[in-house]
């Protein structure tokens, strides 16, 4: 690997049930990059992130992050500078109703769902700066189940935040929010990617409107395999997403992000 890289994939390769998910991967993220996975479902864009987190183990290939080699590292230890926020992050709290905000961020010091730990003075600080970055400090001792979908995601980014991740997963983290919520997540996210010294995002979705200015490089995937990766502007070709998304489109940049649409050809129509 070369020195210096947040992320380095080599050749790798996973199969299940003999059935290859993945297939001759080779990706480096390097300090300051900010990158969008981009994918139809099923194309591979969450394994890749259990790779990246060793919740599966490549058949083939080698995995760094951080400048460790799984394999021969404490794969538990390197967890605690990972952040994770998805939607499956929130429903774990659905049996804890009782859990307000600030206690949810706080558990991200320990990648827990629940306080098992003592809480500190300093814990409680960071916690309410955290609330307070994102712009929802006034929900700190609101019930975190109660909250709109938006208002939970961007208390999970809090949480995520809590451990000073030197990486930021956000594995399609705009699920589920109505166009208002998702802009306003959107706004928050490219705060965070703006902060010098801050996590590098890896941002997972096939919405390619939810690229926001700050995403630097793309990675595209299709079934398994990379299409096209590099800076987002010569990556994000109509000629790249076809062959991603398997459909005729049209991209066009406003305000410094992409926005697709289906191309109406008369050969897609006959087609389908």
């Amino acid at each position: 690997m070369q020195m210096g890289k947040i992320v380095s994939l080599k050749n790798v390769m996973w199969s299940r049930e003999g059935r290859t998910i993945l297939d001759q991967i080779s990706w480096d993220v390097s300090p300051g990059e900010h990158w969008v996975i981009l994918g139809l479902n099923g194309s591979g864009k969450t394994s890749i992130l259990n790779l990246l987190t060793g919740y599966q183990w490549a058949s083939k290939g080698e995995v760094h992050v951080l400048g460790e080699k799984f394999g021969q590292t404490n794969i538990p230890e390197l967890r605690k500078s990972i952040g994770w926020v998805s939607v499956s992050v929130d429903e774990r709290y659905a049996g804890r109703g009782s859990d307000i905000a600030l206690e949810v961020v706080i558990s991200g010091k320990h990648a827990s769902i629940g306080l098992y730990e003592e809480v500190t003075k300093e814990d409680i600080v960071r916690a309410n700066a955290l609330l307070t970055e994102l712009r929802i400090e006034h929900l700190a001792r609101q019930p975190f189940m109660k909250l709109s979908q938006g208002e939970k995601r961007r208390v999970i980014i809090a949480r995520a935040l809590m451990g000073q991740p030197k990486i930021l997963i956000l594995d399609e983290p705009c699920n589920g929010l109505d166009l208002y919520s998702r802009e306003q997540l959107l706004e928050t996210i490219e705060r965070l990617a703006s902060i010098e010294g801050g996590p590098t995002l890896l941002y997972v979705t096939h919405h390619l409107e939810e690229v926001v200015p700050t995403i630097s490089h793309a990675l595209l995937i299709n079934h398994g395999k990379i299409v096209a990766q590099g800076e987002k502007q010569s990556v994000l070709t109509e000629f790249n997403l076809e062959k991603t998304f398997q459909l005729p489109v049209v991209v066009k940049w406003e305000d410094e992000r992409p926005w697709v649409s289906i191309k109406k050809s008369v050969e897609f129509s006959k087609k389908n």
